[in-house]
């Protein structure tokens, strides 16, 4: 079925989109990343989300709550590949602590600029400070726990000077959203390798 000015309606769009999977909750997820990250998160209704995925509003609540479920689980997208590959690394005996960390930054790279869209700018809402966002915080410090065992183990460090040298390795991980937002044509391979290098650095492997 089609609007007045000639939009697909009705059921969710199972060829436009791509990258989130045909299933209308995928769709919905899809949809939103793209308008929160363009147009913003606070300025996108959930009809306009609804509407993107090619279906209507009250369909949408078939499937998510609002646009707070769809900002979690766009978050966690972004944490829940490479928390479980940290997993991994971690139980690496194979491997030592300098090889595993740069992969970890590596991979970590990859993940935030991968995607079609800067889904880690996400990160910066205030928003994600709420209650709903705990899941999603949890992971995320899980994940920066892996770097300081790594970072610990690589360096021979402990202490305050570890707490500072983790802080300062997640924070250059993470702010390549903003280098990404600045420079969205850089690829991504190149980068994520030379981000490693620079945190192994910093770590002071």
């Amino acid at each position: 079925m089609s609007s007045p000015g000639g939009r697909r309606v009705g059921r969710p769009r199972a060829v436009e989109r791509v990258g989130w999977g045909v299933d209308p909750r995928g769709e919905l997820l899809g949809a939103a990343a793209e308008l929160f990250t363009v147009k913003g998160y606070a300025a996108t209704s959930t009809r306009a989300v609804a509407e993107r995925a090619g279906m209507r509003q009250a369909t949408m609540y078939h499937y998510v709550s609002g646009k707070e479920e769809l900002l979690v689980a766009l978050l966690e997208s972004t944490v829940a590949p490479s928390l479980s590959y940290a997993r991994a690394l971690l139980g690496e005996e194979g491997r030592g602590a300098r090889e595993r960390l740069w992969e970890l930054c590596r991979a970590d790279v990859e993940v935030l600029c991968g995607g079609e869209f800067n889904l880690g700018g996400l990160y910066l809402l205030p928003e994600v400070r709420g209650e709903g966002f705990a899941g999603f915080r949890a992971a995320r410090e899980e994940l920066k726990g892996a770097y300081r065992e790594l970072v610990g183990e690589a360096a021979g460090l402990e202490g305050g000077e570890l707490e500072l040298r983790t802080d300062l390795v997640f924070g250059l991980i993470e702010g390549v959203i903003l280098v990404r937002r600045d420079a969205p044509g850089r690829a991504v391979s190149e980068f994520a390798r030379a981000t490693a290098d620079a945190a192994l650095r910093i770590a002071g492997v």
